[in-house]
């Protein structure tokens, strides 16, 4: 997330942040997210609150079952997600955001 506020911040690049992880997401928006860049994208399977998951909870992950578990834990998305217009930017990738701002 750091990399991404000073990337934006140097690119003078405005932008509204919703920590999801504290507020929460709502439905629409995830599974909007999930229909665009695919629940695989979007779900954070490197994170901590995935790996202590139990291993039954992680096999046979479905689209439903990805979003049923990042609505109950948000720190479950992989951050940050952007959005720019029609377009959707998950996790950092400069090369990504200097494309989507040139």
């Amino acid at each position: 997330m750091k990399k991404a506020f000073t990337w934006l911040d140097q690119h003078k690049v405005a932008y509204t942040f919703h920590d999801y992880k504290k507020a929460g997401i709502d439905r629409t928006t995830l599974e909007k997210w999930v229909k665009q860049a695919g629940w695989e994208t979007v779900l954070n399977r490197a994170g901590t609150t995935f790996k202590k998951m139990p291993d039954a909870d992680k096999e046979g992950l479905t689209e439903k079952k990805a979003v049923a578990l990042m609505l109950a834990q948000p720190s479950m998305i992989k951050r940050p997600v952007l959005e720019k217009g029609a377009k959707l930017l998950v996790g950092f990738k400069p090369d990504e955001y200097e494309k989507a701002f040139t």
